[in-house]
């Protein structure tokens, strides 16, 4: 069988025809996440995920629909900067309304958040901690499921490598959305965990 790119493995997968390995591409790549998921994955996640990436100054926001019939479409993303002149008061009210402003405008399904790393400061952990706070109680105010994961198994399943750079990671998560332009930072984060929610999800 002729190998087949990320995309063309996406497209048998959900035709239902069987899925090569990647084209001209080692074991730890994209496609080689995307298989992975696939092959452990019972029923292909349907609906609309909403991927956050928590952050007070830069929260990204990347709402992303599954079908069987099509590869993933990434619907509206967002990076809600807040200046460093503005409180922390005013940063985690308009992580608050970001968040609840794309569950009223949107049929979504889930809702996923990457998971805070490990930090050493305390301050910055507790900053972190507030903002994914305000995003945690906007989706759980709109009645959404919250899933969490954490950074090296976003990369993993969505790279195929857990130590995967952040540049990799955007080009490999633009790959799979056919999105043309390049998305910011904080919303190909997101957008990532939204992927590799929809990619290990088993109901």
């Amino acid at each position: 069988m002729a190998r087949m790119n990320v995309r063309q493995m996406w497209a048998a997968k959900l035709a239902g025809g069987p899925v090569s390995a990647p084209k001209a591409m080692p074991s730890r790549t994209a496609g080689a996440g995307l298989q992975a998921a696939f092959s452990l994955q019972r029923t292909p996640f349907a609906g609309a995920v909403l991927g956050i990436d928590p952050s007070l100054r830069g929260t990204g926001l990347a709402l992303i629909e599954f079908s069987q019939a099509r590869q993933p479409v990434l619907l509206k993303c967002r990076t809600v900067k807040i200046p460093a002149s503005r409180p922390m008061s005013y940063a985690l009210g308009e992580i608050h309304r970001a968040v609840a402003a794309f569950l009223a405008d949107y049929t979504v399904r889930h809702v996923a958040l990457e998971q805070t790393i490990f930090v050493q400061n305390f301050q910055t952990a507790q900053i972190l901690g507030a903002a994914r706070g305000a995003a945690i109680s906007a989706a759980a105010l709109g009645g959404m499921e919250i899933f969490e994961y954490a950074p090296l198994r976003v990369k993993q399943a969505v790279t195929g490598a857990g130590r995967a750079s952040k540049e990799q990671m955007a080009r490999t998560v633009m790959s799979m959305l056919g999105h043309g332009s390049v998305l910011a930072s904080d919303e190909a984060d997101a957008a990532g965990v939204a992927l590799c929610h929809a990619f290990t999800w088993r109901e």
